[in-house]
């Protein structure tokens, strides 16, 4: 029996990471065993660049931060080496870091995840990290709109140029 020190401490753990994955709007659970401290450290530069928290979790602190809410069915996959990636804004950016990882790494393993407090099984992780960002797509959307208005100002500006070079001659 853990002393009571130990035990609070505990419990703290499981609230505060209860707290995170309820602030988060995606979350990626890998299997990290295998890789180099170098390629750990690039991971985790590249996913604290994205905004994205990134941290080894023991799996019964997890399934008891997760026990009782919308994602407790990721309870499944908590085996092994277990690590964490939780975005707050951006839906895209941990699944595509993390797949894009693994696609070069054979012993690191994307193992479940969710989105907007629902369980995604890896099938829609990966159909996620395929996504582009949210900045591309914004762009793609202005761009969208942009386009008509841009060939309707150069329609105007080619009839008042045609216009003006009659009234030259």
């Amino acid at each position: 029996m853990p002393n009571a020190s130990v035990l609070e401490k505990k419990q703290q753990q499981v609230a505060e990471l209860a707290e995170k994955i309820s602030g988060a709007v995606t979350g990626v659970i890998v299997d990290y065993k295998g890789i180099t401290v170098a390629d750990d450290t690039a991971l985790r530069k590249e996913l604290r660049e994205n905004g994205v928290e990134y941290f080894v979790v023991k799996n019964t602190i997890l399934g008891r931060a997760i026990e009782g809410t919308s994602v407790e069915g990721m309870k499944s996959v908590l085996e092994g080496t277990t690590a964490i990636a939780l975005s707050k804004e951006d839906y895209t950016a941990a699944a595509r870091i993390l797949c894009k990882f693994a696609e070069g790494h054979d012993n690191f393993k994307v193992k479940s995840g969710f989105l907007d407090g629902q369980v995604a099984d890896v099938a829609t992780i990966e159909s996620l990290a395929k996504l582009p960002s949210k900045e591309v797509l914004l762009a793609t959307v202005c761009s969208a709109f942009q386009a008509p208005i841009a060939a309707f100002a150069r329609a105007v500006q080619a009839i008042v140029d045609k216009d003006g070079s009659a009234d030259a001659e």
